[in-house]
């Protein structure tokens, strides 16, 4: 051991072994260029007059530059001053101001739906996830898409003819993960009213309480569909806050189907594509398989183990 770090040890203690300060590369520039590259990260590029939409290093430096500030600044430099102060100026999130008020009654209406989806069920019980997956087009391609081969992948043709588009009602069980699906060519309350007739006609009627949960879409709640559901009692609706539609899951099964299925549109008609579309259900009926997903802070547990999908990795 050197003596100077037992000289240390001795007269310091543990402490004495931690690294000291040292002084450093003389700065290259003022502290103000630093609090003014700051500055001028936490503004709108507009309010400088630069016709920009966000910042990023060079055009920072070249903005010190012209601004007389500096007469030479790296894109670097100013990345080092800005990791400093954690700032990331090209960088954005949305936000939502909120329309609706954040109160109780917001906070009801989420701790419904969660617990929905966390309590056990009777066996009487059913919850279900409706929404729609809207203006889906098969979109024709001039030529037949290749499959892929050895050294070269699938290949799409890159010009394809409008034929149309439809929409596909679906429905989600949140515990056994069986979808129920049917195709339209129109989004109205009496599609909709399908797709309940359909549920109404499939499942069986030891299930005595089917619980719905919806977003606030007018199809959802109006006269037609209001009527139906009084004469099906069994039915009862439960309608997600504003702005909240990431809480239903039927939202999960439609991102799987847009990677699995709809990621490559070269249906031959809208016939086609709502064939696809309904085998791709069967399927799915027939292979998913468990996940685990997490709600955070809106339960004490946060495990939901009854929820039946497949795993992001998996699909």
């Amino acid at each position: 051991m050197d003596a100077s770090w037992a000289r240390r040890f001795l007269e310091e203690g543990v402490a004495g072994l931690y690294e000291k300060p040292r002084p450093g590369r003389t700065p290259l520039f003022q502290p103000e260029v630093a609090l003014y590259v700051v500055k001028l990260a936490c503004e709108r590029p507009d309010s400088v007059g630069r016709s920009l939409s966000q910042w990023n290093c060079p055009d920072l430096a070249r903005q010190l530059k012209a601004s007389g500030i500096v007469q030479s600044i790296s894109a670097e430099t100013i990345r080092t001053l800005l990791q400093s102060q954690k700032l990331k100026p090209w960088r954005y999130h949305l936000w939502l101001s909120a329309k609706v008020p954040r109160d109780e009654l917001f906070a009801k209406q989420v701790q419904e739906i969660v617990g929905l989806y966390t309590r056990t069920l009777a066996d009487w019980e059913m919850v279900l996830c409706l929404d729609e997956k809207t203006n889906l087009q098969p979109r024709p391609r001039l030529a037949p898409t290749l499959p892929t081969r050895p050294g070269s992948p699938t290949r799409l043709e890159h010009e394809y003819q409008r034929a149309g588009a439809l929409h596909l009602f679906a429905a989600f069980d949140t515990r056994t993960g069986k979808v129920y699906a049917q195709t339209a060519l129109r989004k109205r309350q009496k599609e909709f009213i399908c797709l309940l007739a359909q549920l109404e006609r499939e499942i069986p009627s030891s299930i005595r309480r089917i619980f719905l949960v919806l977003d606030t879409s007018s199809i959802h709640h109006g006269k037609q569909v209001q009527t139906w559901l009084q004469s099906h009692p069994r039915f009862v609706c439960f309608f997600v806050p504003v702005h909240c539609s990431w809480m239903n899951q039927i939202e999960q099964w439609f991102s799987i189907l847009q990677r699995k299925r709809l990621r490559i549109l070269d249906f031959s008609d809208l016939n086609h594509l709502a064939e696809r579309l309904l085998a791709f259900a069967e399927e799915w009926n027939t292979l998913y398989v468990i996940y685990n997903q997490r709600i955070e802070g809106v339960v004490e547990t946060d495990t939901i183990p009854h929820l039946y999908t497949c795993s992001r990795e998996s699909l």
